[in-house]
C-alpha cells in the first residue's frame, strides 16, 4: 500500500473500519436483517431513506473536486470522474423500491430523515474547504461499505424476502463495483496528497465522523 505514511493512514481506516462494522451490525434494522427477521416493508423502508443519501453522494464529490486547487489538478480528475460515474446510481433504488410494490412519488419526494441531513451538511462543509482530500476518509467508509457488506445485506435479503436479483440490483452492482473505486482511493492516497500538513491526521478522523453520521442516518430511519 504504497509509503510509510500511507501505510500508517491505512492502519488507521482499518480500525475505524472495524469499529464501524460493528456498530452498523448493532443497529434495529440490520439486527433484525441478521436475525433472519427482516420483512419486506423494512426493504422499503431501507430503500426510500437511502436514496437520499446516494442522490448526495455524487454532488459533494463534484464539489470536493471543485475545490482541488491547479498544483492537483491529476487529483482533481479522479474525485469528478467518481462522482460522474455515481451521479445516476440513485435510480437503481428507485427501479429497487417499485419492482417490491413502492410508489415511485414516494421515494422520488421523501425527505432525508435527520441522520443524512447530518451527514451531508458535513460533507458539503468539508467539500467546500480548500483542497479537501481528508474527504478520502468518508470515501473509504462509504465506498467499504459497497465492496465489504452491500453483496452479503443484498443476498440475506434476497432469501429473506424471496426477491429476484433485479430487486436488490443497487446491492448487487456496488458490491462488484465499488472495487474500482477502492483502488482510486488508494492511488490519490499515494500521489503526494501527505505532504499537506496534518492531512494524514485529518484522513482518519474524517472517516470517524462520517462512520458515526452513517450510522446515525441508519439509526433514524424515516425519522425526518
Amino acid at each position: 500500500m504504497g509509503e510509510p505514511r500511507a501505510q500508517a493512514v491505512m492502519r488507521g481506516l482499518l480500525k475505524v473500519w472495524t469499529d464501524f462494522s460493528c456498530d452498523m451490525d448493532a443497529t434495529p434494522l440490520l439486527d433484525k436483517l441478521n436475525r433472519g427477521k427482516f420483512r419486506l416493508e423494512d426493504y422499503r423502508v431501507l430503500l426510500i431513506n437511502h436514496r437520499q443519501q446516494v442522490v448526495e453522494g455524487s454532488r459533494w464529490i463534484a464539489r470536493a473536486g471543485s475545490s482541488i486547487t491547479g498544483e492537483y489538478a491529476d487529483q482533481r480528475s479522479l474525485f469528478l470522474r467518481h462522482a460522474i460515474s455515481e451521479h445516476r446510481d440513485y435510480r437503481m433504488l428507485e427501479a429497487d423500491y417499485v419492482s417490491v410494490g413502492g410508489v415511485l412519488a414516494d421515494i422520488l419526494q421523501a425527505e432525508k430523515n435527520i441522520g443524512a441531513e447530518a451527514l451531508h451538511a458535513f460533507m458539503y462543509q468539508r467539500a467546500s474547504e480548500r483542497n479537501p482530500f481528508d474527504l478520502l476518509g468518508a470515501m473509504f467508509i462509504i465506498e467499504g461499505l459497497g465492496r465489504q457488506k452491500a453483496g452479503e445485506w443484498g443476498r440475506s435479503i434476497q432469501k429473506q424476502l424471496g426477491l429476484g436479483d433485479e430487486q436488490i440490483s443497487f446491492l448487487l452492482y456496488h458490491s462488484v463495483n465499488d472495487e474500482d473505486h477502492m483502488r482510486e482511493f488508494e492511488t490519490v492516497l499515494n500521489s503526494g496528497i501527505l505532504d499537506i500538513p496534518d492531512m494524514d491526521r485529518q484522513i482518519v478522523k474524517t472517516a470517524r465522523i462520517v462512520a458515526r453520521l452513517y450510522r446515525l442516518q441508519i439509526e433514524e430511519l424515516g425519522n425526518v
